[in-house]
């Protein structure tokens, strides 16, 4: 598989304090990654130098083959990076047609619209009409996942991807995760529900205190296992 997004040596910070420390990630095209780690441990701020709302102060991100560090958010959005950002941020005012029209792209030869979304999270289909800002958290969080497939992305990025929903709820995100894994889709996904993530993901990188401070398969963070629950603080 041909690498899709390399980040190397990446720093990064606000001001005069420095948040990432030589950071490196790699994900290859099909691949499923983790980032792990507690609040305040640098994951947001990797996640804004990658999607071009942070300029790094030195390292480099590559992907889809081209040079985006530093690049706007709109290059690598075009270039088939897809964000469902923590916290959901879908558009209250407008419906749900109308906020997975809002983000529609025919883009990399995919096929993602408002009938497949619908179809992938049925929910959606009932609600179709109904405005963004009175569905369920759950139901944001399923339309926030839908919105940024209508880009049809080449790497789909969740921040704390079930972070404050309800047991079947989150059930429901893990089963879609793991049918998108099984398209080939490349994604990268933050939380900290280990239980759901070992057998999701390909590879793992822990971030401590904004350095790289564990990394491997499933198979490998698994036989350190203390080590890595103390990392996510959970």
């Amino acid at each position: 598989m041909s690498v899709l997004l390399e980040v190397k040596e990446l720093c990064a910070g606000y001001g005069t304090s420095q948040v990432l420390f030589d950071v490196n990630l790699t994900i290859r095209e099909g691949e499923v990654a983790t980032l792990l780690g507690r609040n305040g441990m640098g994951k947001s701020t990797l996640i804004k130098c990658l999607t071009g709302w942070l300029a790094p102060t030195s390292g480099s991100v590559q992907f889809a083959g081209k040079n985006v560090t530093g690049a706007p958010s709109h290059v690598i959005g075009k270039l088939g990076f897809g964000l469902v950002p923590e916290g959901r941020q879908i558009f209250p005012t407008l419906t749900v047609r109308e906020n997975l029209l809002a983000t529609a792209s025919s883009q990399n030869g995919k096929a993602w619209n408002v009938e497949r979304v619908v179809a992938f999270f049925p929910r959606l289909g009932e609600r179709i009409n109904q405005m963004g800002g009175t569905l369920s958290g759950g139901e944001q969080q399923m339309l926030a996942i839908g919105r940024a497939l209508m880009t049809n992305p080449r790497l789909l990025v969740l921040d704390e991807a079930t972070e404050g929903l309800a047991p079947l709820i989150r059930a429901d995100i893990w089963r879609a995760l793991g049918e998108l894994k099984r398209e080939k889709l490349a994604m990268l996904v933050i939380d900290k529900d280990l239980k759901a993530l070992l057998p999701l993901a390909d590879h793992h990188t822990g971030l401590e205190k904004g350095r790289v401070a564990i990394a491997g398969t499933s198979k490998e963070l698994e036989a350190q296992h203390e080590r890595l629950h103390a990392l996510i603080g959970v």
